[in-house]
This record gives C-alpha cells, structure tokens and sequence, in this order.
C-alpha cells in the first residue's frame, strides 16, 4: 500500500472526513478520492457516491478490472437542541440506529440525568458546546425547543458546515419568521430549502413519540439516499 495515501487516509479520519482508497485487484495501483472534492470526472463517480452514502467497502468493476473499494465514512452523529418530550423518545431509537446521539440544552429544568438517563447531555448553551464539539457533514441536527434564542445558532452552524440533516420544530408561519431572522443574520437564501421544516417525514404523526419516529426516518433517509433532483 502506498504509505503516503494511508497516512493521508488516517489524517481524513482523524478529522472525521470522508474518503475512498480504489485499488486496482490487477496491478495494485491505488488513488485517493475525498467526498469533499470534486470527483465526477473519474470513471467511478456514480459509484462513489452511492459508497460515501451506504459507508460499505466492496470490489466494483472499472473498465475490464476489478477495483477494491475501502470506504471510510465517520460514524454518523446526531445533535438534538432541546431536552423535550420528543427528544426523550428520539434518543433511544436514533442510538438502535447507530447514531452517536447528543442533547444540548441550557434550561437545566429539562435537561437533567433522570429525564436522560446515560445519554450525552449537556446542560450548557449550544454556542459553548459546539465550541468544543463542532458539527461536519456527517452530523445530523434536529432543533426542537420552539425557542429561536437556542435553536437558531446551531441551525445556522449546521446551515454554513453542511450536516447533512438539518431540521427544526415548529410550524409554517414559524419557520416563516425563522427564515427572516436568518436573512438578518446574514445566512445565504439558497441554503434555506435544506431545513426539514416542519420537522420529520409526513407521517401524520401526533405524539411525541411518533414525531421522533419520523424525525428519525427524515435522519435516515437524508443520510443514505441521494438528494432527489428539483426537476
């Protein structure tokens, strides 16, 4: 293996950045691809992305050769702002999923042990928490407090790092005023048709419990199916 590529593989990891390692199974030939650049020009790049969205390694063909795919994806987290109901009953099926599944909120009257029992909570605002833990494209951020002065900085964080879930509670009048407080704060109109508002897939959910099914399932299929064309 080329030990350039590997250490460059591991420096991808380390900041959990996407990448696929082709080898050639016929001669041992080996490129680097970074979901983060530009790839459509290469041969596999239809391949590729349906790989960076599935994280599964395998042997494709190109041409008349065989190539091993070592696909290395982050392991897929989710960020919920706010310690609610919904948010109670998210957090065990997004983690049966294979999320890492954190809580952020700063009202210490919602976010306490006994409501989130051994789950990443922190009880601080999000401002300090993303500080120390920012988000990246295989972050998933689902707000759901109602209360713009928690939800709106870590949607516009998500907006501008480009997770690849963002959505928000509330509904269509009130993601009306949200959206006009992101133009004031500077926030590309363009990025807004990325927020999941209202939040989770239209299910006719009604309790809690069913409105995190369908948040879960909107996580889901954001993360594993390609974006379906406006056209």
């Amino acid at each position: 293996m080329d030990l350039s590529l590997l250490s460059e593989l591991n420096d991808l990891r380390s900041t959990r950045r996407a990448a696929i390692l082709a080898t050639s199974l016929s001669n041992g030939s080996q490129r680097l691809i970074r979901k983060e650049d530009d790839y459509s020009a290469d041969p596999l790049a239809e391949e590729f992305s349906k790989r960076f969205r599935s994280g599964k390694s395998g042997i494709v063909q190109e041409d008349t050769e065989d190539v091993f795919l070592t696909v290395s994806v982050p392991s897929p987290r989710l960020v919920i702002i706010g310690a609610v109901h919904i948010s109670q009953a998210l957090v065990p099926i997004a983690r049966i999923a294979g999320l890492d599944v954190s809580v952020i909120d700063p009202r210490t009257a919602f976010a306490t042990e006994d409501r989130f029992p051994g789950s990443s909570l922190k009880a601080e605002w999000p401002e300090d928490v993303l500080k120390e833990a920012p988000l990246d494209a295989y972050t998933a951020v689902a707000a759901v407090t109602h209360d713009p002065k928690i939800d709106d900085f870590p949607l516009i964080e998500a907006l501008k790092t480009g997770c690849f879930y963002v959505g928000a509670l509330g509904s269509r009048k009130t993601h009306g005023k949200r959206l006009e407080r992101f133009r004031e704060a500077g926030v590309a109109p363009e990025l807004f048709d990325r927020i999941d508002a209202p939040i989770g897939l239209d299910i006719g959910a009604a309790s809690p419990e069913e409105i995190a099914v369908s948040v879960l399932g909107s996580i889901i299929k954001a993360l594993r199916k390609a974006p379906e064309s406006s056209e």
